[in-house]
């Protein structure tokens, strides 16, 4: 039976990673760490704070009203600059009778 931990991960991974960013974007899950539990005595539970992230990557044909030219810098600007990502910290509460190996 999966731990608490693994279902919340299994719940939140995605499949294989795509060579491109699919036109619904791309969510990316990194497990980072569960950290020391804090602990109750009666009865006995571990209380989990694991901090993980989630990394949001989207790709769109119309970009936000950019500045293609860096303020006159250079003539144009593309490549990646269609692709917009974020960082998002997520922390997960749950509690367990048993301590994470």
């Amino acid at each position: 039976m999966p731990t608490p931990r693994e279902t919340i991960r299994t719940a939140l991974r995605g499949d294989v990673l795509p060579e491109r960013v699919p036109a619904e974007g791309l969510l990316i899950l990194r497990d980072g760490e569960p950290g020391e539990p804090k602990v109750t005595l009666s009865p006995l539970r571990y209380h989990y704070q694991h901090r993980a992230e989630i990394e949001a990557v989207v790709q769109g044909t119309v970009r936000d009203a950019a500045d293609r030219t860096l303020g006159r810098l250079c003539d144009w600007v593309e490549g990646a600059a269609s692709l917009k990502a974020a960082v998002i910290p997520v922390i997960l509460h749950y509690t367990t009778a048993d301590p994470l190996a």
